[in-house]
């Protein structure tokens, strides 16, 4: 595929591209650091309540759908309709950070920082991350909303799916292998 067939502007891959490398270099040197102790991680990650990172990724899935469903009916012209995706797509960025804000009070309280145990530095550094690019998408997408104009609305669904494939990305290394 070549740069002028993606759709939107080219800066908005550049961005995504280099989001998605930062957060492959962070999963990879996390990786690399478990081969150390792959014991000591898997105790470390069994700490964690994998029942808030399923319902987290129900969350932004489902945002997701609603960011492509106001990206469609914005190109149709369905102006309120697209309103309406975006702020449900917001909304699930702002119930996303209430679980996640949720699970790091749940973590703290149990003693678990970032000096624990390696595990969970990346587990902060990662989740955190991931989680100031969801409050950062939330922004975009209500500003997006308020002009409505297609590409703009095409460029803040294409980077609120970034959102949820770094999600996807993270959520095996940090709550599913052990």
């Amino acid at each position: 595929m070549r740069a002028q067939d993606l759709p939107g502007e080219p800066i908005m891959w550049v961005l995504i591209a280099s989001e998605l490398l930062v957060f492959a270099a962070g999963i990879t040197a996390m990786a690399a650091v478990r081969l150390t102790d792959p014991a000591g991680f898997a105790q470390a990650q069994g700490q964690l309540h994998g029942w808030m990172a399923a319902l987290n990724t129900a969350i932004l899935v489902t945002s997701g759908f609603f960011a492509a469903q106001a990206e469609l009916a914005c190109r149709n012209g369905n102006r309120r309709r697209a309103r309406v995706g975006l702020l449900l797509a917001s909304l699930g960025g702002v119930a996303f950070l209430a679980v996640k804000g949720l699970e790091y009070i749940g973590d703290i309280r149990a003693g678990l920082g970032m000096e624990s145990h390696p595990f969970f530095t990346f587990y902060y550094l990662l989740t955190g991350f991931h989680a100031a690019h969801v409050l950062f998408g939330i922004g975009v997408l209500a500003l997006v909303a308020t002009r409505l104009r297609t590409e703009e609305v095409q460029a803040g669904a294409a980077f609120w799916h970034m959102v949820d494939l770094v999600w996807v990305l993270i959520l095996p290394p940090i709550y599913l292998l052990g």
